[in-house]
């Protein structure tokens, strides 16, 4: 078992995790360690965007189904979870929407200080280089490339005459002033090709020497010293590995995140007395 110190460790190379590697390696003090439970990004099959049907259930993707639904004949639903560099966003449909108004101010309104939709809307536009749209809503110079479709084809053309015909108003720009209404919609695809998190935020940062990106190393719990987290073992290619840090960041999804803080005793009193904990 080795052991290695930085003073960041990130869990999970996805949306959230290879933004925080740029930001956070950016400061060339800083050593900062992000682990990736999958593997590299470079497959064509996920930088060709006509060829994400194919990504679900393959090596990039964890294969993760719900519960048997009652209301669906007990069918379990597919719940796509990106396993690779960039995360979801390496094996998602690439549809480039924001959260919606009513929900940031929502989150600001329970208490979250700095979450109301004029508070985030600048941070919406510095990640974006949007393509289409030059206006207070999108941005010209972020790492994000957000395009729309050249040309709609014939059925979509239909589809939205006939929504327009029964009253519901046309919309150029889900991201824009308003999110109601029918139109096209904007995508993550810069030159023919997927830009995920990882060819945004990672690639470009990738040499950098403080910062170190560990694929094949699924973590599998926090490392404690008393009450406080001061890092994270993991297994990488059948090996048990451990690292430590001043500060760990999970960003291992909706999934993921609360599996792992489990695995390490974090959770509701009555699910780690189940494991006996």
């Amino acid at each position: 078992m080795t052991q290695t110190t930085f003073d960041f460790i990130i869990v999970g190379a996805g949306s959230a995790g290879c933004v925080l590697a740029n930001r956070l390696s950016a400061d060339k003090n800083c050593r900062v360690l992000l682990l990736e439970a999958g593997s590299d990004d470079g497959d064509p099959m996920i930088q060709t965007p006509g060829l994400f049907p194919q990504l679900q259930d393959s090596a990039y993707d964890w294969g993760d189904r719900s519960m048997p639904q009652s209301g669906m004949n007990d069918r379990r639903i597919y719940i796509p979870q990106g396993k690779a560099l960039g995360g979801s966003s390496s094996i998602n449909y690439m549809i480039y929407m924001r959260g919606n108004r009513g929900d940031y101010e929502h989150w600001a309104n329970l208490g979250n200080a700095g979450w109301g939709y004029d508070e985030v809307l600048p941070y919406f536009i510095k990640a974006e280089t949007n393509l289409a749209f030059h206006d207070a809503y999108h941005g010209q110079s972020g790492p994000l490339i957000v395009s729309s479709h050249v040309q709609l084809s014939p059925v979509t053309q239909r589809y939205l005459s006939a929504a327009q015909e029964v009253g519901i108003a046309y919309n150029p720009d889900f991201n824009g002033e308003r999110q109601e209404g029918c139109g096209p919609l904007q995508r993550t695809i810069a030159n023919g090709q997927r830009c995920s998190a990882a060819v945004a935020y990672l690639h470009p940062v990738m040499a950098r020497p403080n910062l170190t990106v560990m694929r094949h190393a699924h973590a599998t719990q926090l490392l404690f010293n008393g009450s406080r987290v001061i890092g994270v073992q993991y297994l990488q290619l059948g090996v048990t590995e451990s690292a430590y840090a001043g500060e760990v960041l999970l960003s291992a999804g909706a999934f993921r995140s609360p599996q792992l803080l489990l695995l390490s005793g974090l959770g509701p009193a009555q699910e780690l007395e189940k494991t006996g904990y």
